[in-house]
């Protein structure tokens, strides 16, 4: 990790690994912790391979469904990793999201009291980095987190 480029989140998921890939592999279990809560979030396309698409949406106060994510997964490691981009979108087309454009990796890995689960966001420059976390990474991504956490542990976001 490059601090200068890079935010990271690590946290401990009292569930086995294999729960957590399902909540982040199975369309259904993913809209319920995606995005914070109390907006709401559809999965479009979850591709879970290289090369794959992932498209959400989501909905704020019950107003229709707007875009949220276009991107594309650059390598899926059952059951350990998965990264993606927003960088390229689900077409295989360069993207300029918006606000940032990023490349995410999760690592699950075995821990004695269930899943350690890390995050790192990658940014092509220190001022896309700053940029996200001036605008909440570190509260959003907690939060989506958290909520992750508590749908694998059996208390059920949403």
């Amino acid at each position: 990790m490059n601090p200068d480029l890079d935010l990271a989140l690590r946290r401990i998921i009292r569930a086995p690994v294999a729960t957590v890939w399902r909540a982040w592999t199975d369309p259904t279990r993913l809209a319920r912790w995606w995005v914070p809560a109390p907006t709401r979030c559809r999965v479009d396309r979850l591709e879970l391979r290289p090369g794959g698409a992932f498209v959400t949406w989501l909905s704020d106060e019950g107003a229709e469904f707007v875009p949220h994510l276009d991107a594309c997964f650059l390598a899926v490691d059952e059951l350990r990793r998965i990264v993606f981009t927003n960088a390229i979108d689900s077409e295989w087309r360069p993207a300029h999201p918006d606000p940032v454009a990023m490349t995410t990796t999760v690592t699950l890995d075995d821990h004695p009291d269930g899943t350690d689960y890390r995050m790192v966001v990658r940014h092509g420059d220190p001022e896309a980095r700053a940029q996200h976390e001036r605008l909440g990474f570190a509260d959003g991504v907690g939060s989506v987190v958290g909520q992750l956490a508590a749908l694998a542990e059996g208390a059920a976001p949403r």
